[in-house]
């Protein structure tokens, strides 16, 4: 296995250099213009961090905010070739957020494309700015001239446990959380990834995800890997499914690796009604529970493409469990979240209703084996984060000591999702441990009250979400059904104290960059 990104880099470009490794609609990047071009931002970088901190100055952050295109990922591996570690941000965030982002980076460097230095400037940022192209420009004017000696230096002293990137996630506080990454952790996830996707050079991958989104990384990084080819997806397209569908018909694309509800909305949008051969040989979701009733369009119109269903949070590096999805599904099918990768452990601990924080997990927890018996779904193995950049307070309460190993440091990451064990020893997810709510003296998973209203025929999506103050069970929808209908159902099938009160219709449910539903703005409708 591959110690660090540089190494995979390294044999990669020598392997496949005239391939194309990245793709969008304004152009193409072979492995050898993304090692040369690279190589630019790294010497680049590692220029200015020798300048302010000295020479050899490493694992300093870099904020890039370069978009969604082929130039992006040569900016996060010149960040890591100049021996720092990228914090890449979308620039359509808006403002007080780039700015909470900013404050728990505190980097002495932004790199942004000139699309966006405008909005960059406004910030409130200290470092220096510079645009990316202007890089490009000086490297070509120069000849394409780097101080390979350093370059090599630097990475002679990288290794396998130092940081790779800052990825933030939503933190309960109102300030997001910095995932930090290491190089070793990726290699470990991208060999088990590859390992059962057995990509190869002649795949290509169909990016969805923003590239500052922890799912990108597999569309970044695994060609790297298996000589593999990604193609930038407009973001357009995403909401015409004609074009979308002709775009993966046109650039050969063999596989996606896109959240749940992207796979849904293509089909829910009618991609399908469409005739368009389409030559998918794998469909990889992962992010939140599918639906059935889309995901069964998919199999139906696409009989001999694998789908796989992953699981896993940001502070495992994106996912820790797959399903092979092998039978046919219904819109009743609840898919289990399957088996752990090769480099995972991820098992079940008792739950503690008395523990209020993270701190009493030690010995108030038992493993949990047998099938049926709910627990909490935690993680261990090489593959964890380093913890949560600036935030030492945070990561000692999410990532904890075993608490059924006393004899030495062994850390696990407590998810905060509640699962329990098939009798075929698959794992299934049964919700957040914060989706929980007791409601009129009776315990209630909202995700459970969500997988029955998708059973309504003309619901596209929707979210419950509990008023606990005025004890009030909600139901927000898209989709063509009434209210009306919708109760009429639920008090068919479900238990009185189930029934959703409020049920509001939206036009569309309000969705974050990555496509996952924006529940702050569900839960201020309440």
């Amino acid at each position: 296995m591959y110690d660090t990104l540089l190494t995979l880099l390294r044999d990669a470009c020598m392997r496949y250099k005239e391939k194309t490794v990245y793709k969008d609609s304004s152009g193409q990047m072979t492995f050898g213009q993304l090692d040369d071009l690279s190589a630019a931002a790294g010497d680049f970088i590692a220029s200015f961090m020798e300048e302010r901190y000295g020479s050899d100055s490493l694992r300093h952050p870099v904020v890039v905010m370069t978009g969604r295109n082929i130039f992006t990922p040569a900016c996060y591996i010149g960040a890591a070739r100049a021996g720092c570690f990228y914090a890449p941000c979308d620039a359509k965030l808006p403002r007080h957020r780039l700015n909470q982002i900013l404050s728990v980076i505190d980097a002495p460097l932004m790199i942004v494309e000139r699309a966006s230095y405008e909005k960059a400037a406004a910030l409130d940022f200290s470092g220096k700015i510079v645009v990316y192209e202007d890089i490009l420009s000086a490297y070509r004017k120069d000849q394409g001239r780097v101080d390979k000696n350093r370059l090599e230096r630097i990475s002679g002293q990288i290794t396998e446990t130092d940081p790779l990137y800052v990825i933030f996630t939503s933190g309960s506080t109102g300030v997001p959380k910095g995932v930090i990454t290491a190089h070793h952790s990726l290699m470990c996830y991208l060999e088990d990834v590859n390992e059962v996707l057995s990509l190869n050079e002649s795949d290509v991958l169909g990016n969805q995800s923003p590239l500052d989104y922890i799912a990108a990384i597999r569309d970044m990084y695994l060609p790297l890997m298996s000589g593999a080819c990604t193609f930038i997806i407009p973001e357009n397209e995403f909401a015409m499914p004609a074009v979308l569908f002709e775009t993966i018909r046109r650039e050969s694309i063999t596989t996606l690796c896109w959240s749940a509800a992207g796979v849904e909305m293509a089909a829910r949008m009618g991609g399908f009604d469409l005739d368009i051969r389409l030559p998918l040989r794998r469909v990889i979701f992962s992010g939140s529970v599918i639906s059935g009733k889309y995901l069964s369009l998919w199999q139906e119109h696409l009989p001999d493409t694998v789908f796989i269903n992953q699981y896993g949070p940001t502070e495992a590096t994106a996912s820790c469990t797959y399903y092979i999805v092998r039978e046919k599904v219904t819109e009743d099918t609840v898919l289990p979240i399957g088996r752990p990768y090769r480099h995972y452990r991820v098992f079940l601990l008792s739950i503690d209703e008395k523990a209020e924080n993270a701190a009493n997990v030690c010995g108030k927890r038992e493993l949990i084996l047998t099938p049926g018996q709910e627990g909490e779904i935690c993680v261990a193995g090489p593959a964890l984060a380093l913890g949560y950049y600036g935030n030492p307070e945070k990561t000692a309460q999410s990532f904890v000591q075993d608490p059924l190993n006393k004899n030495y440091r062994d850390l696990i990451y407590r998810t905060g999702d509640i699962g329990r064990w098939r009798e075929d020893g698959n794992l299934e997810f049964l919700g957040r441990s914060d989706r929980q709510i007791k409601h009129l003296g009776h315990r209630i998973e909202l995700d459970e009250i969500e997988i029955e209203a998708m059973k309504v025929e003309g619901i596209d999506e929707c979210c419950a979400l509990y008023n606990k103050k005025k004890e009030l069970l909600y139901l927000f929808y898209s989709g063509e059904a009434s209210a009306r209908d919708i109760a009429l159902h639920f008090r068919a099938q479900m238990p009185a104290f189930m029934v959703p009160r409020r049920i509001k219709q939206l036009d569309a449910l309000p969705k974050l960059p990555n496509g996952k539903k924006d529940m702050a703005s569900l839960k201020a409708m309440l």
